[in-house]
C-alpha cells in the first residue's frame, strides 16, 4: 500500500517536472522566435536585402505553390457550394443563397486559412528543412566564419517572400474557389451564372475581401517566423531536422488557427467584414 502510494507520488513528480520543463522550453522558444523576428525586421528596414535571392524565394513561395492552391481552392469552393445547396434545399425546398454564402465563406475564412495551411505544408516545411540541414552540417558556422550573418542571409529573403506572396495566393484562392462554386451551382443546382454572381456581388463589399486579405499577412508572418526559428534551432543530425520540420508544420498550423479566432474577433469589432 505504502509502496504504491510512493510510486504514484514519484510518477506525479516526474509528470510535473516534465510539464514544467516543457513550459519553460516553450516560453524560451517563443522568446527566441520573437527576437529573431525583430532582428530580421530591423535588417529589412536598414536595407540589408538581397533582392535577387528575395525574387528567387518569391518564385518558390508563389509560383511553385500556385498549382496546389489552384486545385485545393477550386475543389473547396465546389464542396462548399454542394453543401450549401444541399442544406438550403432541405430547409427551403430549393437551393438559395448559394452564391452569397460560398463567396462570404471563401473570402472571409476558407480562402486565407486553406492558403496558409497549404503554404505551411509546402513552403514552411521546406524552409525549416533547408535551414536545419545547413545548421546540422555546420554550414551556418561557415557563414559566420566568412563574415556573413546567416539570419540576414537566409531569413530576410524568406520573410519578404512569404509576406508578399501569401496574400497574393489568398486572393487567387478566393477567386478560384468562388469560380469553382459557380461551376457546381450551375451544373448541379441549375442556378444560372448570372444569378450566382448577382447573389455573390450584391451582398459582398470590399470590406469582405479585406477581412481575409488582412489576416493573410499575419498568417504569412506566423509561417515564416516558425519555419526559420525551427530551422535555426535544429540539432541532432538528419533525425533532428526531420523532427524540427514536423514541429514547424504542426506549430504553424496551431498558431494559424488560434490567431484566426483573435484576428476575426478584432476585425469584426472594427466592422471589417
Amino acid at each position: 500500500m505504502i509502496k504504491a502510494s510512493v510510486r504514484k507520488i514519484m510518477e506525479f513528480e516526474r509528470f510535473t517536472e516534465k510539464l514544467k520543463n516543457t513550459s519553460f522550453a516553450s516560453i524560451e522558444g517563443l522568446g527566441k522566435a520573437t527576437k529573431m523576428a525583430q532582428e530580421t525586421i530591423k535588417d529589412i528596414f536598414k536595407g540589408f536585402v538581397s533582392w535577387k535571392t528575395t525574387v528567387m524565394q518569391m518564385v518558390e513561395v508563389g509560383w511553385s505553390s500556385f498549382p496546389i492552391i489552384l486545385i485545393t481552392s477550386f475543389f473547396m469552393g465546389m464542396v462548399l457550394a454542394l453543401q450549401v445547396g444541399s442544406a438550403t434545399s432541405n430547409i427551403f425546398n430549393e437551393p438559395v443563397y448559394v452564391g452569397t454564402i460560398t463567396s462570404f465563406s471563401m473570402a472571409i475564412e476558407l480562402g486565407p486559412v486553406i492558403t496558409a495551411i497549404v503554404v505551411t505544408g509546402r513552403v514552411g516545411a521546406a524552409i525549416t528543412a533547408e535551414i536545419g540541414s545547413m545548421k546540422v552540417t555546420e554550414q551556418l558556422d561557415a557563414l559566420y566564419t566568412l563574415g556573413t550573418n546567416p539570419a540576414r542571409y537566409l531569413a530576410v529573403p524568406r520573410f519578404l517572400a512569404c509576406f508578399f506572396m501569401v496574400p497574393i495566393l489568398t486572393v487567387i484562392a478566393n477567386i478560384v474557389g468562388i469560380y469553382g462554386a459557380m461551376i457546381l451551382a450551375t451544373n448541379t443546382w441549375d442556378i444560372s451564372s448570372n444569378a450566382f454572381w448577382s447573389e455573390a456581388l450584391d451582398f459582398i463589399s470590399i470590406r469582405t475581401f479585406l477581412h481575409g486579405f488582412i489576416k493573410s499577412f499575419f498568417f504569412a508572418l506566423i509561417i515564416v517566423i516558425v519555419a526559420c526559428h525551427k530551422g535555426f534551432n535544429a540539432n541532432g543530425g538528419a533525425e533532428g531536422v526531420g523532427k524540427a520540420t514536423t514541429s514547424s508544420v504542426m506549430t504553424s498550423m496551431v498558431f494559424i488557427l488560434i490567431s484566426d479566432y483573435f484576428l476575426t474577433a478584432l476585425l469584426v469589432s472594427l466592422r471589417i467584414k
